[in-house]
């Protein structure tokens, strides 16, 4: 009996759960799109080597910047993206980065 009360409180569980972690999922892609499009529009940051990934709103920024200055503008790029709580900034330096 206990092994029916354990399984019937997983499927509730599950049923509650599911739909936020697919709506987090969601709107995690569409701030990835938007911090891409973001970085790609902007000519110091000439984003389209930089990797964009989003888990729970937090923006992870990774690849090659020319300089400090278009890794800054990156960073406050996308942090203007709505959603977005923090941005962990992982972009390196370097003058021969296209």
């Amino acid at each position: 009996m206990k092994r029916f009360w354990m399984t019937l409180l997983m499927a509730a569980f599950m049923a509650v759960l599911a739909p936020v972690v697919m709506a987090q999922s969601k709107e995690d892609d569409r701030m990835v799109d938007e911090v891409r499009l973001k970085l790609a529009g902007d000519v110091a940051v000439n984003g389209g080597a930089i990797g964009v990934d989003v888990k729970s709103g937090v923006v992870t920024l990774t690849g090659k910047v020319k300089n400090d200055k278009a890794r800054a503008k990156a960073e406050r790029l996308a942090k203007k993206v709505k959603g977005v709580k923090s941005v962990d900034n992982q972009l390196k330096v370097d003058p021969n980065a296209h």
